[in-house]
């Protein structure tokens, strides 16, 4: 029961992420805040692809000194998660870019506030 548990823990740790994540970006009117939210959220997407590609008693695919007929973990699952993460770096440092470029136009971050002058 508790190994069953503790091999879940996993799944609800992205399952709170995704909600933390999402509770942001729609409860918070800073723009930087609602950012992190969405930060949150492509953490918890890499996890879970992690979390897919996890096999108990694998090794690593790195064929030097494997057993005769070894559990290997996904390899394509971890390649999808390191392109993943760099994309998700490029797009967090345009957004954030373009809530600079917002915050020096409108003189505040606030999305409601953004809303209103935006006419």
């Amino acid at each position: 029961m508790i190994s069953r548990l503790l091999l879940a823990f996993p799944v609800f740790t992205v399952v709170a992420l995704v909600i933390l994540g999402l509770g942001a970006m729609l409860l918070k009117r800073n723009l930087i805040k609602v950012l992190m939210g969405l930060s949150l959220v492509e953490s918890a997407a890499n996890l879970f692809l992690i979390v897919i590609g996890y096999r108990q008693g694998g090794v690593a695919p790195i064929f030097t000194n494997v057993p005769e007929h070894p559990v290997m973990v996904l390899p394509t699952v971890q390649a999808l998660t390191l392109t993943s993460i760099v994309i998700g770096v490029a797009t967090t440092a345009m957004m954030l870019s373009f809530a600079m470029i917002i915050y020096k136009k409108y003189g505040t971050a606030d999305v409601h506030k953004i809303k209103k002058l935006k006419g």
